[in-house]
């Protein structure tokens, strides 16, 4: 629960951005099943699941879906920022494991600063259409794939055996499973888009 509160109040005020309006998607009898099954398009769809469900209550629409998993992947990406912040600090640290976490915290603090940007983005997409609509989540999606690009270059200053150690496990554990998150999120924001534009097609004249 404290997780969960950590992120509440930013996450509903982008979800009223989403369109809270917006009908359900049709074809899911509530919102567990719909969470469920769109987590079937992520790569680490439990991880999805179980990043999700506690919004389930919030979650009526694909791009209400694509806002929370942005949202919680910001969440994680900050604790994980703050983490590694603190472990330039460990008593006995080598100097390659320390020059490495200091890499890793410049990584993440690019990853935040890109994951802010693509969660302001698609809570403004509204009810943008056509060339505005793609733009917006070509800019979405452009940040995210960067974020996680981030992330996982923290990771592989890791590499080596001369780096193992508790530093690089605790590292390892943590920024793992926020690239995970994020690539969750990145697939939810391209289901999104993808549904939104045939959607669009369907609708013409």
């Amino acid at each position: 629960m404290a997780k969960l509160s950590l992120v509440s109040l930013a996450l509903f005020f982008h979800l009223y951005l989403a369109g809270m309006a917006n009908s359900a998607i049709p074809g899911h009898s509530t919102p567990a099943n719909f969470i469920r099954n769109s987590c079937r398009a992520s790569r680490y769809p439990a991880l999805c699941v179980q990043c999700l469900s506690g919004y389930g209550h919030a979650i009526r629409n694909e791009h209400q879906l694509a806002v929370t998993a942005l949202s919680v992947s910001l969440s994680r990406a900050r604790s994980a920022a703050a983490f590694v912040g603190k472990l330039t600090k460990v008593r006995g640290i080598k100097k390659r494991e320390f020059l490495a976490v200091k890499d890793c915290i410049e990584n993440m603090g690019d990853g935040v600063d890109r994951l802010s940007q693509s969660v302001r983005e698609l809570g403004h997409v509204g009810r943008a259409v056509g060339q505005d609509f793609t733009w917006h989540m070509s800019s979405v999606q452009t940040w995210v794939s960067a974020a996680l690009t981030d992330e996982n270059t923290c990771l592989d200053d890791f590499d080596g055996r001369f780096m193992d150690g508790n530093v690089k496990a605790a590292i390892r554990r943590r920024v793992t499973n926020v690239a995970q998150v994020t690539s969750n999120a990145l697939a939810l924001v391209n289901r999104f888009a993808a549904r939104h534009q045939a959607a669009a097609v369907t609708q013409k004249p």
